[in-house]
C-alpha cells in the first residue's frame, strides 16, 4: 500500500466525531447519574420514592463495583473513540459486560423491576442496545483501521 493510500483509508470519517462526541454526551449522564446516586446528593435523590432509595442504597458492593465499571468504562471508550484509540472497543465492551451484569442482578435477580416500575425494563433495554451499537461501531472502526 502507497503512503498516499495509506493516508486515506486512515482518514477520519465525519461520522466518528457524530458517533463519539454524542456517545460521550450519552455516558456523562450515566456517569453523573452513577456519582449522585453514590453521593446521595440530596436534590438529585429528592426524585425518587423512599422505596426507590432503600432500593438503590441497598445494593450490594459488587452491583456497585458493576454499575460503576459499566459507566466510567463508557465513557472512557467515549474517549478513546474521539482519540482514535484501539481500546475503545474493548473499554465498550469491558463497559457492556458490567451493565449487562447489572441489568441481570437489578431487574431479574432483586425486586428491581417492581420497585422501579417497568420504564426500568424500557431504559435498560435502550441502554443496552446503545451500549452494543457502541462496541460494534468501535470494532467496525478497529477492522477500517481507522483508529490505531
Amino acid at each position: 500500500m502507497s503512503i498516499l493510500a495509506d493516508r486515506r483509508a486512515r482518514r477520519t470519517p465525519w461520522h466518528l466525531w457524530v458517533v463519539g462526541v454524542l456517545s460521550l454526551l450519552w455516558n456523562a449522564v450515566g456517569a453523573a447519574d452513577f456519582t449522585l446516586t453514590q453521593m446521595q446528593h440530596e436534590q438529585y435523590m429528592s426524585n425518587f420514592t423512599p422505596e426507590q432509595l432503600a432500593y438503590f442504597y441497598g445494593f450490594p458492593v459488587w452491583v456497585i463495583v458493576c454499575w460503576g465499571i459499566a459507566v466510567w468504562g463508557a465513557v472512557l471508550g467515549s474517549i478513546l473513540l474521539l482519540m482514535r484509540r484501539r481500546p475503545a472497543a474493548l473499554a465498550f465492551f469491558i463497559s457492556l459486560l458490567a451493565m449487562i451484569a447489572t441489568s441481570v442482578r437489578n431487574l431479574l435477580l432483586s425486586d428491581g423491576l417492581q420497585v422501579m416500575g417497568d420504564t426500568a425494563l424500557w431504559f435498560s433495554a435502550v441502554i443496552f442496545v446503545i451500549a452494543l451499537a457502541l462496541f460494534v461501531y468501535a470494532g467496525i472502526m478497529n477492522r477500517r483501521n481507522i483508529l490505531r
